[in-house]
């Protein structure tokens, strides 16, 4: 039966909404609800839907008076009486379990004074009212769910005009942009969903400034950080250049103070900047491993606070990896005058990288040669740093916009990945990114100049373990690592595709001539296409696992209360819809399972589900570094990832995992041993101390 002709049948015309609003009755709806609660214990026949609604809709009938208007809680409370009444208990249990979860959000949006069209997790929710959501000058909300997202969608589909579009292919632009991200099939980075359509569009994430060895280009390069922290990009720099402390200042007659002190000049100025922002601003830090300043360097951030609102990495060499193989001598260099200081063995250096990393997961290292093997465009310049989680290697004044896809939601009923409908994405995504580049206001000519110039954009992942879980596939297997390469390959091929088609209809990037590009195509678009993020608040937007790392836990705490004013409480949705399903669920379970890291021993648990749902804890260092390498064969840019370690793990073990990412081609390496911090990003519901963590966040790039 129809619906329009089911609603004609029924005698009621009207219901009571919550809020005291009486609108149409929509027969309709009863049946998408019972749907749901179907498809969440692996429900296919969606007929019984059907015939349960209509039960309903008739007892409903019975009990009214004539002219009553039903309530929606008296048509909730006759759907679980007819699902039971129907034998369906489990069917029963998971629309119980969405209604009690429904009214939480409700309670939690009211509150908070935000209007949710689109239906959003009760974590998304959060996330947009504390971050995203334009506010009034008094801090109340004035944007929807999807306002926010035509706003976004409008501004960049007005840049099609600027390359002769018609009005009418405007608002197509803008319907399809609306509509992946409205699906949360794809999110771009945070600057874009906070500054898109406002009076100062500044909408990249990633930005690298160069730190010249002067007084007057260190505090020029602190400025220009200033002003993108405060319009919410993140930064990176490399403080290679300036002269070792300790070192003569002809102009003064007097001594530098060296790299490091003036690192902690530009983290007290992202501490006082944040205060004001709607996010804490994030940096990276690296230093080249000829440095003469190097050892106090890898040791800056032993003490837990310093540096607080940095990452930060050794640069590292071929040349030092060489050394390192042949227990050599190093040298270090004055980048004054390229004069040796001193020479210390190479595996004095490493040793004590790895023995920090160990402790307490810093610093992280990249790989500089690597980096510049695969630079876009050699003859514009060298690579030198990246930024805040080294996903994103950029030339010096360059920035970039990232944004992700949520993989998962492209895996069938069948557990089949719908590869047609994931291109349309990625079309769709690369030229939406593209159009930031233009849409895009610059904090400095020059910042504005090499990204006009390269035109890099970073479309990347995220649900990539609720992916696998989705598909039936083990993350640390053969077939885990085979599915993320395939899948990194897909979006590599056809977003280069993408970019050439743009390349054809809008021009090459203005580089393109000596680019490594040149080579094999005739168009090209943008200088890189692809990057894996982290993906933090975005992934909890689209409801889904972050960037390609495994679970975290099933159930666990989200330490953001810094950035978000709250720390979030987060329970798998997967997980949950196959406990159902497979009648195992129970609340006592779920207090269970939040209080650990892994649920390999919960004996209550299916082996088969236990196999799928391995957790960062359960999945040794070498399956976390080759995944990383299985995306990074197939990403123009970096991959954010970290490696973590149990608590029990040696340096050797953190050694091993250095070297394998160096020998496997990835362009850096970030490691975490589980319980080395006092503060930690994720946590169980009830846990303290020795737990894990994904260790680099960037507020910025996600």
């Amino acid at each position: 039966m129809h619906s329009g002709e089911w609603s004609e049948l029924t005698t009621i015309k009207k219901i009571m909404k919550r809020d005291g609003r009486t609108v149409n009755f929509d027969p309709k709806k009863i049946a998408q609800a019972i749907w749901k609660a179907a498809k969440a214990i692996g429900g296919k026949d969606r007929t019984l839907a059907v015939k349960l609604a209509e039960q309903v809709v008739g007892k409903l009938e019975k009990h009214l008076k004539p002219d009553e208007i039903p309530t929606v809680e008296q048509v909730q409370d006759l759907v679980e009486k007819t699902l039971i009444e129907n034998g369906q208990a489990t069917m029963a249990k998971a629309y119980i379990l969405y209604r009690q979860k429904r009214a939480e959000i409700r309670r939690m949006k009211l509150l908070m004074g935000v209007v949710d069209e689109l239906k959003l997790p009760l974590n998304a929710i959060l996330v947009l009212e504390r971050r995203y959501l334009r506010k009034d000058e008094n801090g109340r909300v004035i944007e929807t769910t999807t306002q926010m997202f035509r706003r976004i969608a409008r501004s960049l589909a007005e840049i099609e005009k600027q390359y002769g579009k018609s009005d009418k292919e405007v608002a197509r632009w803008e319907d399809e942009f609306y509509q992946i991200m409205s699906n949360r099939l794809f999110i771009p980075n945070t600057p874009t969903l906070i500054n898109a359509g406002t009076t100062y569009p500044q909408l990249s994430a990633c930005f690298v400034l160069p730190v010249e060895d002067s007084i007057e280009g260190i505090f020029s390069t602190l400025k220009a950080a200033a002003i993108i922290h405060k319009t919410s990009g993140g930064t990176g720099f490399a403080f290679s250049r300036l002269r070792p402390k300790g070192d003569i200042v002809t102009s003064t007659a007097g001594v530098a103070s060296g790299p490091i002190s003036f690192a902690t000049v530009f983290d007290t100025a992202t501490e006082e900047m944040k205060k004001g922002g709607k996010r804490r601003g994030a940096n990276m830090g690296i230093l080249s491993v000829d440095h003469p300043d190097i050892m106090d360097f890898i040791v800056a951030k032993e003490k837990e606070g310093v540096l607080r609102n940095f990452n930060i990495s050794v640069g590292v060499t071929d040349k030092f990896m060489e050394a390192i193989e042949k227990d050599a001598d190093f040298e270090l260099i004055n980048p004054r005058n390229k004069q040796v200081v001193k020479k210390l063995k190479a595996r004095a250096i490493w040793n004590l990288i790895i023995m920090m990393a160990w402790k307490n997961g810093e610093p992280g290292v990249v790989f500089l040669d690597t980096i510049n093997k695969h630079n876009q465009t050699p003859q514009v310049g060298e690579i030198e740093a990246t930024n805040p989680c080294g996903e994103q290697p950029l030339l010096p004044y360059e920035s970039c916009n990232l944004g992700s896809i949520d993989v998962s939601k492209f895996v069938t009923e069948e557990g089949k990945m719908d590869w047609d409908s994931l291109r349309e994405t990625v079309r769709l995504a690369v030229r939406f990114l593209d159009n930031v580049v233009d849409a895009n206001v610059y904090v400095l000519p020059e910042i504005e100049k090499i990204t006009k110039g390269n035109r890099k954009i970073g479309l990347g992942v995220m649900g990539f373990a609720d992916m696998l879980i989705k598909r039936g596939i083990k993350y640390n297997t053969e077939e885990g690592l085979k599915a993320g390469e395939e899948l990194m390959k897909f979006i590599n091929d056809e977003g280069h595709k993408m970019s050439s088609k743009l390349g054809e209809e809008k021009g090459n990037f203005p580089n393109f001539h000596g680019s490594i590009w040149e080579k094999n195509w005739k168009t090209m678009r943008n200088a890189t296409i692809t990057t894996v993020a982290p993906t933090g608040t975005i992934s909890i937007i689209a409801g889904c696992s972050q960037g390609i790392e495994p679970l975290f836990a099933i159930a666990y705490v989200r330490e953001v209360a810094e950035t978000l004013g709250r720390s979030l409480v987060e329970v798998n949705p997967l997980f949950e819809s196959i406990a159902l399903r497979e009648g195992f669920y129970s609340e006592e379970l779920i207090r269970d399972i939040s209080k650990r890291t892994s649920i390999q021993e919960v004996k209550e648990i299916p082996e088969k589900i236990r196999r799928l749902f391995v957790s960062a804890h359960d999945i040794s260092a070498d399956w976390h570094v080759r995944m990383q390498a299985a995306f990074q064969k197939h990403t123009d840019n970096a991959v954010s990832k970290t490696i973590n370690f149990p608590n029990w793990a040696t340096p050797n073990d953190v050694e091993k995992a250095y070297m394998l990412a160096y020998k496997l081609g990835c362009k850096g390496i970030t490691v975490y041993r589980h319980g080395s911090r006092e503060v930690q990003v994720l946590r169980p519901i009830e846990s303290e101390g020795d737990v894990a963590d994904f260790s680099r966040v960037c507020p910025t790039c996600v």
